[in-house]
């Protein structure tokens, strides 16, 4: 298989790249990514360093995008901006590249003649739910923040796409990853990065509000599932059944790092916070047979463990100093696949 992953140096993205070639030394991947802030090719040092993927530095909206999926058999379309409260600041990015960037996809490989697409999007564009219920992928769509609100005009797109031009789109649907090579804006890598450092924990309002937790390892394979099983048309949920409140998982970082709860911080919380989200994916385990494997607290101890082991990652994270890594290292490089 070729196959082509957008977004592919970020951290969902070089996780699955990871994944995948370990499992499919065979497959050839080309990962095209425009290297915004939360793009990290350090993220996928050793497939680079060994030629074991191409890379494109490229933007989604761009035309020429075109020119790479020739010979494709597969695009998983990751590329997004995804940070909650960066689109509440500013939406106009998120509108860009999750809109107009999807679109702009789908019209490339369409006339590329891509036989399969993945779209990868997320449970918050159904909004937020109450202390009881699940989302099911015909939950209607309520988005609540700029974000969601994009990527939930993505997803339509996409499935107006099957519908009008019978193309071979499916879209996966995810709850909150964390793992390694996750930037620290995201909640779980804050607070394993301030709790490392001594400093203080940040934590929303009262820190009620409840996430449905997953290893992106177990993400990762759900998308290899829906890849090579999934049916077109279809939307995917995909969970790990472990709701928690933002408080305890604060708190389980802190006592596992041996810090004190005193370190917790309470702040304003952000515009339109969506109390609780939770994941039904029973579609998924009965059509294809899929289940996430990593228990929750067997995943967060091995991403403290990450965390720690690769303290240098983080701080050139932190710094700014990972966007050097490109300019040194593969900017008079260029990286192609034979046909």
């Amino acid at each position: 298989m070729k196959l082509m992953v957008t977004g592919g140096a970020g951290f969902i993205g070089s996780n699955f790249v990871h994944q995948m070639l370990a499992k499919h030394p065979d497959w050839k991947l080309v990962v095209l990514d425009k290297l915004t802030y939360a793009g990290n090719l350090k993220n996928l040092e050793p497939e680079l360093s060994e030629g074991r993927c191409a890379f494109v530095q490229m933007d989604i909206c761009d035309r020429g995008v075109l020119d790479h999926l020739r010979g494709c058999d597969a695009v998983i379309h990751f590329a997004a901006e995804s940070h909650v409260d960066r689109s509440i600041e500013d939406a106009s990015a998120f509108v860009r590249t999750n809109v107009e960037g999807t679109y702009n996809m789908l019209q490339a490989c369409r006339a590329a003649g891509v036989p399969r697409f993945v779209h990868v999007s997320t449970d918050e564009v159904y909004g937020s739910l109450g202390e009881e219920g699940h989302f099911f992928e015909d939950t209607p769509l309520k988005p609540n923040s700029p974000y969601s609100a994009t990527k939930a005009a993505s997803d339509l797109a996409v499935l107006a796409y099957v519908h009008t031009h019978k193309f071979p789109g499916l879209i996966t649907r995810c709850s909150n990853n964390y793992g390694p090579y996750q930037f620290p804006e995201k909640f779980i890598p804050l607070m394993l990065a301030q709790a490392m450092a001594g400093a203080r924990l940040p934590v929303y309002g009262k820190g009620t509000n409840v996430r449905d937790w997953i290893h992106v390892s177990d993400h990762c394979s759900a998308l290899e599932t829906v890849l090579q099983h999934g049916r077109e048309g279809e939307v995917y949920n995909i969970g790990g059944g472990c709701e928690m409140q933002n408080l305890d998982v604060a708190k389980l970082i802190l006592k596992a790092l041996g810090r004190s709860e005193d370190l917790i911080q309470f702040v304003t919380d952000r515009p339109g916070h969506d109390l609780r989200y939770a994941i039904n994916c029973e579609k998924l385990e009965r059509e294809l047979g899929w289940r996430p494997q990593v228990q929750f607290d067997q995943g967060l101890a091995d991403t403290i463990s990450w965390y720690r082991d690769n303290q240098q990652w983080l701080d050139d994270v932190r710094s700014g100093q990972y966007r050097d890594y490109f300019q040194k290292h593969y900017v008079q490089r260029e990286k192609t696949f034979a046909q």
